[in-house]
């Protein structure tokens, strides 16, 4: 079926966090929004309750294919875990009639740890406090996830059968009930109720088992753990993730060279990295540890990192070399949040990140950083991690305001042309000295310098508002989200589409 997009229609101006003129985006425009940008957890302007309320809002305003489709592209193109769960209980507890949320909750429930978290969610969702006070459960619900708990085998039950969890696996078999395909599945479902699936081979268990073991002196036991790391590595069974989360540890416990050469050929790998389907701000916060090292072998890991994040951009479409191109950060206070409570990445990062591999395959590009004022930063190509470093370092130096407007007002004052302006933001923009918007810088410069011009706003955070109206405006699209599949969207708008079309593609 096709949604009803509707963008003609001038949206109605409110007023944004900071008290500037805004734009309200439509349910179904929202939606996309809070979820590409969601981490449920705590941001500047908006708790990580007061998402999954308003999540439970727009889902309700919205069709439930349209939801459905949505909760599908966040896992499987934005690779994203835990919002989707939420819009498919979200979706059971409105949607009746059809097979539409087992479907969902088959198709969306891609590992065994994700049972339970769906089921912690479905009794926070419905006032209950665990598994023990679940009561029955939807029966699309409950249909979906006895789907999903077929495909999974005893090593994948074991891994992530966590001890300690609101709702462990074994709870979660009780609750389901899943008919077992075979007799050897029979006996998988029986280990796991009575806890004696095997122990599974991963490098958590390896490395655990390494550091029990008692050794004559210190020195032993740093070289069993240097023996169990290369031995993982060489093994090929550290997943890709595990590897980015640990290349401090391995060169910290001095891995040989043969095992720091099989590492960097592995992150630098296309096609382990196109099936890692890591987040490009994971390869940056893995560059962060790296570098904080200091050591003479950390400078290959480096080089194999940008390699790694650069091939993720490489299919990226419509920035010819006559192409020209502006794109600007939002380094203000909002954007220096941690995108979730454990991570040391902030928001303003992953406009950096995002920024710099749209740079990296430009050949006419202006890059910069606005707050109180904007600065352009003249910066080499092909060096996506190192150059947000480089731009990181610089915070500060244009203060911690939103005046987005500087970038166009910049322009237009020059009166140079350039074919895009792609602005990395929380979308949460005013002007510190009162008169002037960019809608009405966008609308003066589109007037009188560069007709064709098109304007990108990049919605980082998902708020609900925008500083124009990107229904009406001439020339203004919003995409949102963190991951590199931002581009595909970008890459669908440049065709005549637009964000929430590339939801129409899905099959479901």
């Amino acid at each position: 079926m096709r949604f009803n997009f509707t963008f003609r229609a001038k949206a109605i101006p409110v007023r944004n966090h900071e008290g500037a003129p805004a734009y309200v985006l439509t349910p179904a425009l929202e939606l996309y929004a809070a979820v590409a940008t969601a981490a449920l957890s705590d941001q500047f302007y908006e708790a990580a309750d007061t998402r999954v309320t308003r999540l439970r809002e727009l889902i309700a305003r919205n069709d439930p294919h349209l939801v459905a489709r949505l909760a599908v592209y966040a896992r499987e193109q934005l690779h994203l875990r835990s919002v989707p769960l939420v819009l498919a209980v979200e979706l059971a507890r409105l949607h009746r009639g059809d097979s539409l949320v087992s479907r969902l909750v088959a198709r969306i429930v891609q590992r065994a740890d994700e049972i339970p978290e769906l089921l912690a969610y479905y009794a926070q969702a419905n006032g209950r406090t665990g598994a023990k006070t679940m009561g029955r459960l939807s029966k699309q619900v409950q249909r979906g996830l006895a789907l999903a708990f077929n495909r999974f085998d005893a090593y994948q039950l074991a891994k992530y059968d966590r001890a300690g969890a609101a709702v462990r696996l074994r709870d979660a078999l009780f609750l389901v009930h899943p008919k077992p395909r075979d007799e050897a599945q029979q006996a998988i479902f029986n280990h796991l109720v009575a806890g004696t699936l095997p122990v599974p081979y991963t490098w958590e268990t390896e490395l655990s088992a390494a550091g029990q073991v008692a050794y004559a002196s210190p020195a032993e036991r740093q070289a069993a753990i240097t023996r169990t790391w290369e031995t993982l590595v060489a093994s090929g069974r550290l997943g890709y993730m595990a590897l980015l989360r640990n290349l401090r540890n391995l060169l910290e416990a001095n891995v040989s060279a043969e095992t720091l050469a099989l590492v960097c050929t592995t992150l630098a790998d296309p096609g382990q990295v196109a099936r890692a389907r890591q987040l490009p701000f994971r390869f940056l916060a893995a560059y962060r540890e790296v570098l904080a090292l200091a050591k003479g072998t950390a400078a290959p890991v480096l080089k194999a990192l940008e390699t790694a994040i650069v091939g993720s951009a490489r299919n990226l479409r419509g920035f010819g070399p006559e192409t020209r191109v502006v794109i600007a950060c939002d380094v203000s206070g909002s954007m220096q949040q941690p995108i979730s409570p454990r991570s040391k990445v902030l928001l303003y990062d992953v406009g950096l990140v995002l920024a710099m591999l749209l740079q990296s395959r430009c050949q006419h590009v202006v890059t910069g950083l606005f707050g109180d004022r904007w600065l352009r930063v003249t910066l080499p190509q092909g060096q996506v991690l190192r150059n947000v470093q480089a731009l990181y370092e610089r915070e500060g130096e244009v203060g911690y305001a939103t005046n987005g407007h500087l970038v166009v007002q910049d322009l237009r004052q020059r009166r140079e042309v350039v074919d895009k302006v792609m602005i990395f933001t929380d979308c949460q923009l005013w002007n510190t000295n009162g008169a002037g918007t960019l809608a009405q810088e966008w609308a003066a410069y589109r007037a009188n310098v560069a007709p064709q011009a098109q304007l990108y706003l990049f919605d980082l955070a998902g708020l609900g508002n925008t500083p124009l109206d990107v229904r009406a405006e001439a020339g203004v699209a919003l995409i949102a989200g963190w991951s590199d599949k931002i581009f595909d969207v970008l890459a669908a708008l440049e065709n005549g589409s637009n964000a929430l079309a590339e939801l129409e593609k899905i099959e479901f």
